[in-house]
């Protein structure tokens, strides 16, 4: 199948993706598109109470967790790659900017996908956000150094948080991913070391699918919710 485009997910910690933008992920996969998940870290320090409480020890946890993701990606149709940056708290390097900007200018994204830019409750979160936005700003520069090309002007979204009423998240769009929902599901079971959000994150696809059926009048069942960055361009509104 002939590429149809490129969609990039940056997520904070290693299950983000699965949480967030799993449907889209599947999704945009099905329909002929490279995906590509970044990890800055395993959630091995602040997303991984469960194997703390075991005696696990650090770098066991790194190993459950990645495990975990790198199947998680498998069922999505995703290739992942994982930066290993440490997490609570993640330290935003030049090493890693640039990582990010080498990365943006080698698979060129046409969508990227990351957090919110408030999170009151997990500041590795926005961090994140405001790294994606400043590596997309420098991946256009063209006095930037790079073997690659710049970038042109990749439309970033931020996936739906924890608690969207305490992060100013505003629905800007609501994606249907009721055909794709059951890899969705099968890529949440995934992450056995956060077995509590299973459900959690089951309700929410369809709280926002009913939302995505009244805003729409299709019939859809689970939905993923969205926050547009930057304008959509084109001539007319629909």
């Amino acid at each position: 199948m002939q590429n149809q485009g490129t969609l990039m997910v940056v997520s904070a910690h290693a299950a983000d993706f699965v949480w967030r933008a799993g449907g889209a992920i599947a999704l945009y996969s099905e329909r002929g598109w490279t995906v590509r998940v970044l990890c800055l870290t395993y959630g091995e320090r602040g997303e991984s109470a469960s194997l703390w409480k075991e005696g696990k020890s650090l770098e066991e946890i790194k190993r459950i967790r990645r495990e975990e993701a790198e199947r998680a990606a498998d069922i999505l149709g995703a290739e992942i790659r994982f930066l290993d940056v440490g997490d609570y708290p993640i330290e935003v390097t030049p090493a890693l900017r640039d990582a990010l900007v080498q990365e943006f200018r080698k698979y060129r994204p046409d969508v990227l996908l990351s957090h919110t830019f408030v999170d009151p409750y997990n500041a590795d979160h926005p961090r994140t956000a405001e790294l994606v936005r400043e590596a997309r700003i420098l991946a256009q520069a063209h006095g930037y150094p790079s073997e690659y090309p710049p970038i042109g002007a990749p439309q970033l979204y931020s996936f739906e948080p924890h608690q969207p009423e305490q992060c100013q998240f505003r629905i800007d769009l609501l994606l249907d991913i009721t055909p794709v929902f059951d890899k969705k599901r099968q890529a949440m079971e995934c992450m056995q070391a956060q077995e509590h959000l299973w459900a959690y994150y089951t309700d929410v696809a369809k709280r926002r699918g009913v939302q995505a059926g009244r805003n729409s009048g299709q019939p859809i069942v689970y939905a993923e919710a969205y926050q547009r960055v930057f304008p959509s361009v084109g001539g007319e509104f629909v």
